[in-house]
């Protein structure tokens, strides 16, 4: 009847409203684990990107420590470089005082020369000057012997004198007049003798005074020489001081050359990290857009 055919619609379109519902259900399941199969899909590769990324880091970290170890390592054989350099100076000073002291063993050598020299030549006058009292004093005893055989004389003649006669006196006068001529021509060599001596004398003191005036020039010349010397190894210390002023700015340069590179270093490094922060926040980023993505699927 129509009731039961109404009856039938119902129950038809109940079924209809039951299957559809199922279906909605199912569907609204099947979404639900798709959505959740790609919120796990979306944990895995965050939980993989950011096991990745703590490799990264871990890699970064080490790499850090061995840069870290490299510059220790460099800085290191920096202090052993500078260790050398500062050995060097010092055995370069060791030299040089080493230099210094022969040559202040040799100026003393050679001004014990200079003294022993002087020494001989004062033995050599002195030598000389008693030579010539020497001299002098044979010399005065031999007028010395003259003069008492002249004086014997003299006394022979004066008693042979006496006996003879007027004539004999007379040539006993003569006699006496020539023995004083000869006396005054003895006296006179004896001038003459004294004047050579102090002739020889004057010789011997002006060539005396010759020798010391040579030792003074040569006392001259050998300041002269110390002076020449003494300038020369200062010379030679304010060229080994250039020297070593020179090889110091040289090993300043290095050592600005070597910080310069490590500044270039340390900024190349500091760009590197700055890369990789730009790296990291664009994965971020990137996550934040995948995760709103999901998001938006799992609303959807």
């Amino acid at each position: 009847t129509d009731r039961q055919t109404d009856r039938a619609r119902e129950r038809a379109r109940e079924s209809e409203s039951e299957r559809a519902r199922e279906s909605e259900s199912e569907s609204a399941r099947e979404s639900e684990s798709e959505s959740a199969r790609e919120s796990e899909s979306v944990r895995e590769s965050e939980s993989a990107r950011a096991r990745a990324r703590e490799r990264a880091r871990a890699r970064e970290r080490a790499r850090a420590r061995e840069r870290e170890r490299e510059r220790e390592r460099e800085r290191e054989r920096e202090r052993e470089r500078e260790r050398e350099r500062e050995r060097e100076r010092e055995s370069a000073r060791e030299r040089e005082r080493e230099r210094e002291r022969e040559r202040a063993r040799a100026r003393e050598r050679e001004s014990e020369s200079a003294r022993e020299r002087a020494r001989a030549r004062e033995r050599e006058s002195e030598n000389a000057r008693e030579r010539e009292r020497e001299s002098a004093r044979e010399r005065e005893r031999a007028r010395a012997r003259e003069r008492e055989r002249e004086r014997a004389r003299e006394r022979e003649s004066a008693r042979e004198n006496e006996s003879e006669s007027e004539s004999a006196r007379a040539r006993a006068r003569e006699r006496a007049r020539e023995s004083e001529r000869e006396r005054a021509r003895e006296r006179a060599r004896e001038r003459e003798s004294a004047s050579e001596s102090e002739r020889a004398s004057e010789s011997e003191r002006e060539r005396e005074s010759e020798r010391e005036r040579e030792s003074e020039r040569e006392r001259e010349r050998e300041s002269a020489h110390e002076s020449a010397r003494e300038s020369e190894s200062a010379r030679e210390s304010e060229r080994a001081r250039e020297s070593e002023n020179e090889r110091a700015r040289e090993s300043e340069s290095a050592r600005e050359r070597e910080r310069e590179s490590a500044r270039e270093r340390e900024s190349a490094r500091e760009r590197e990290r700055e890369s990789a922060r730009e790296r990291e926040s664009e994965r971020e980023r990137e996550r934040e857009r995948a995760s709103e993505r999901a998001r938006e699927r799992e609303r959807a």
